[in-house]
Order: structure tokens, then sequence, then C-alpha cells
């Protein structure tokens, strides 16, 4: 038998570490501050290091606790994997998945077939939403978000590159100077998307272009309908990186790097901090991490 520590005192470090303090880490796993205390004190004990700085107000993980988390958590992940992989769902309750329209149609769909190959019992249930607050949280097993990261609770780990990219219709010639070329086209064909609406204002203001250049042709709520209309030679926009390239392979469009705006949103995958995530959550997260990486 390995000289290991016990798995209930290992899950109560990465409750307390992953939510930043003793308090916050009873209250997932239903235990009193001081039992959780009690725990990472018997951990520190058995193998002789101490984990967290008690701080007048909290906790802060020590240079080896913050070294020896992430083994910790892979384990976990790896036993939930393993167990969701050989066992199926519990219960036969379906996998909520969330996601806005856009990333559920270009980046999820076409690659679901291959997560459904390898895990078969599984079941799947995938609901867009446009914004994240619209959809009843308690539901929720895994959720896809458009943002900064900087959520207040959840295991949060981000998806894809942050920045958006110009795309333009596929047969749009801008000429040796593309930046030139562009300018007479955002005087009337700038598609907006709703909540994105301060982008076109940062790009020109990178680009050395005044704002009253950027004309507003329409506004969206979606990706995915400003690409629509890009491949429709509507106009021009600024999409998400991930979401650009995806659409791009379907024809119709041309993804220009070269008119790039740098800032920090981004996709992110979430699991909800209300319990301990199940199994199969865990499965699905990192599988979709591993598929936006090597797209990546």
């Amino acid at each position: 038998m390995r000289n290991l520590p016990p798995p209930a005192w290992l899950r109560t470090f990465e409750a307390a570490a992953r939510l930043g303090g003793f308090t916050a880490a009873g209250a997932e796993l239903g235990l009193t501050p001081a039992a959780v205390s009690q725990q990472i004190r018997a951990l520190e004990a058995r193998i002789g290091h101490p984990l967290f700085h008690r701080l007048p107000r909290g906790v802060e993980l020590t240079e080896l606790g913050l070294s020896y988390l992430p083994s910790v958590r892979r384990a976990f992940d790896d036993l939930a994997g393993a167990t969701a992989g050989l066992f199926g769902v519990a219960g036969g309750r379906p996998l909520v998945v969330r996601a806005p329209p856009s990333f559920s149609v270009l980046c999820i769909a076409p690659r679901l077939h291959r997560f459904r190959a390898a895990h078969p019992r599984v079941q799947i249930r995938l609901c867009s939403a446009t914004w994240a607050e619209t959809a009843a949280e308690e539901s929720i097993d895994i959720d896809i978000r458009y943002g900064d990261g900087r959520w207040p609770a959840g295991d949060v780990r981000r998806l894809t590159a942050p920045g958006s990219v110009l795309v333009c219709p596929a047969d749009m010639d801008l000429g040796p100077d593309p930046l030139e070329g562009l300018r007479p086209r955002l005087a009337g064909g700038a598609i907006h998307i709703i909540g994105c609406d301060s982008f076109w204002d940062a790009f020109a203001d990178a680009m050395g272009l005044p704002r009253g250049e950027i004309g507003r042709g329409v506004s969206v709520d979606s990706s995915l309908a400003a690409l629509e209309m890009v491949a429709s030679g509507l106009g021009v926009g600024l999409i998400a990186p991930d979401l650009a390239s995806a659409f791009a392979r379907r024809g119709g469009i041309r993804v220009r790097a070269d008119l790039a705006l740098a800032h920090d949103q981004a996709h992110y995958v979430v699991l909800p901090a209300r319990d301990a995530p199940r199994p199969e959550a865990a499965l699905f997260r990192d599988w979709l991490l591993s598929e936006m990486t090597a797209e990546g």
C-alpha cells in the first residue's frame, strides 16, 4: 500500500486552495472551518511541511503548497475522468453544457462526435445562452463564458486566445496597404456585436484612425450572425479568433490577422463552485481544453 495521505485530507486541501479559505472550503464540503483546519494540519503533519500561511484575514498557500496543488488537482481529475469514462453518467442524468450560440455551433458541435466516440455512456445536453445569466445556474454542469475570466467562483480555465481579428468578405481586396484599403469600408459597413461595442473604438485607437470614421452598419447579439453578414457582403466585423477561424473553414470570409485588436476577452470553461463537480464534467472540460489547445 502506498503511503499516501487520506483522500479526504487532499480533497480539503484542494478546496481550501481553490476557494482561498477554510470557511469557504467548509461550506463546499459540509465541514466546519475548525474541521477543515484540523484536516489541513493533519495533512501538513503527515508530509512534514506547511502548505498554508495563516494570515489575520484568511490563508495563503506556501511555496510548497503552490507546487503541490497542481499534482493533487490532476490526481482528482484523472480519477474523475476514469470513473466517468468507465461507468458513465450516474443515475442517467445528462451532462448539461451551457455555451454562447456562436461557440456551440462553431467550436463544440463539429468536435462533439469525438467526445461521444470516446465516452459513449456520457449523455450531453448542450444549451445555448447569449448571456450567461439567462439560464438556471443550479442545472449547469459546464459553463462556457466569454469575458476576462474574473468571475467570483468556480474552476475557471481559459479555452481560447484573447483578442479580436478583422474579418471581411472573401472577395474583398484591401490592396497593398490593408489599413488604407479598409477605411472606406468602415464608414458604413462595420458590423457591431452587442456587448462588444467598445472594440471598434479600441480598434480605431490602436490603428490611429479617428473614431468617427467607423460607422454603425448593423448591430447583432451573436458573433455567428455577424459572420454570416460578413460572408453575405454586408460589411466587416471584429470577431474572436477561434470563432473567425472556425467559420473561415466554411468559406465566404477572410480572416485578416494583420488587422487585429489586442484585449483580454476570450472564451473560458467554468465548473460552477456550488459543490464538487461531477466526474464527467471534469472529463468534458479536459477534453475541450485539449481540443482547443490542439487547434490553437
